[in-house]
């Protein structure tokens, strides 16, 4: 059975947000989506103990705390770091890849220029999620 997940996007870009919104509206999830538009603004929505999202949805160019640090903080938290963190990124740079893998993140996703192949991306992403058995612990 599938879940309605709590998705954190951590993104600061307006245009990215947007489109991630009309995605999961052309979908038709039932998914909630909380913004970030940094990764100080995502450690504080973190805060709530009462309202841990199911997955994160993460950029990696991002001011003040950009995408690997962020991951870096949340990996080394006892609370958080069960959390499946998505690098959703245009840097297809292997060492940022290397780097994620190696903090630990679940996913790494390149943002194609395609708005279908995105919807595609996007689609695959959050099934495999609202399937997946960890979030359930």
């Amino acid at each position: 059975m599938e879940k309605c997940l709590k998705v954190l996007l951590v993104e600061d870009n307006l245009i990215e947000i947007m489109k991630m919104k009309r995605t999961i509206s052309l979908l038709k999830l039932k998914h909630t989506l909380q913004e970030a538009k940094n990764g100080e603004d995502a450690l504080k929505i973190l805060e709530d103990k009462s309202n841990i999202p199911d997955i994160i949805l993460l950029d990696l160019n991002m001011p003040k705390i950009n995408g690997i640090e962020f991951l870096k903080i949340i990996k080394a938290n006892e609370d958080l770091k069960h959390i499946p963190t998505i690098i959703l990124t245009t840097s297809s740079n292997q060492k940022d890849l290397l780097e994620c893998y190696r903090t630990g993140m679940s996913g790494y996703i390149l943002k194609p220029l395609k708005y279908e192949e995105y919807v595609k991306k996007i689609e695959t992403v959050l099934a495999y999620w609202s399937v997946n058995e960890l979030r359930k612990l």
